[in-house]
């Protein structure tokens, strides 16, 4: 069986992020404090001698990555992929607007108002589907649209890795805690995913195990 070592990490701080507006297959430059994350991410990574780096095709999730592999001794010797797979969940209509706002509007075809509230009740999957039913153009990602996107994602990279190896992965915060969610829901206590956090999973053939989840103190 193939068992492959993944460090996931989210990017840094964006300037939509900063202004708490909703980004997900939208973009936005790293801030000042983002590239810091990712700075801080590559430090506490460096000595992991990375067969590979991957990201989603988001610029901010190709910056950070770029930040961080500088910071390892092995930098260019490492070879990155972007993976579309491996984007943010899409809100379609909503993309860019206010977050609160959105919670609002979702939340009022279930008599709730914020976020906390929809994904404290409804857990990220259903509060996914409700973030569809809502999108006026129908094209916000349902949440079986976004597992079959993330699964080939996760496809390629098993089927580009060898026993053994240990990877890079940069990727979004929803789309992280996603996955935390469903591998080992003990680890999502309902918190957001920082921006340059590290969780680390063991992907083998079949399954996905998750070490730990949105740590910002792991060192290698």
């Amino acid at each position: 069986m193939k068992t492959i070592t993944a460090y996931f990490v989210r990017h840094g701080q964006t300037m939509l992020n900063h202004y708490n507006k909703v980004q997900g297959w939208i973009d936005s430059p790293l801030t000042e404090k983002g590239r810091a994350d990712a700075k801080r991410a590559g430090e506490q990574l460096k000595n992991i001698p990375f067969t590979a780096a991957y990201s989603s095709d988001s610029g901010r999730a190709i910056e950070t990555a770029h930040i961080a592999l500088r910071q390892n001794p092995e930098n260019m010797n490492i070879v990155t992929y972007q993976y579309p797979e491996f984007r943010e969940q899409c809100h379609g209509y909503f993309e860019g607007n206010d977050l609160n706002q959105m919670w609002q509007f979702v939340g009022a075809q279930v008599k709730l108002t914020s976020e906390s509230a929809v994904l404290g009740t409804y857990g990220l999957e259903k509060a996914r589907d409700l973030i569809h039913q809502a999108d006026l153009y129908g094209e916000a990602e349902s949440n079986d649209m976004f597992w079959s996107r993330l699964d080939r994602g996760f496809d390629k990279l098993r089927a580009n890795s060898k026993d053994g190896d240990q990877v890079l992965v940069v990727s979004h915060g929803m789309t992280i805690r996603s996955i935390v969610d469903r591998y080992a829901p003990a680890l999502d206590e309902g918190v957001a995913t920082i921006n340059g956090s590290i969780t680390k999973l063991t992907i083998t053939d079949d399954d996905i195990h998750v070490e730990f989840f949105n740590r910002i103190d792991f060192q290698s």
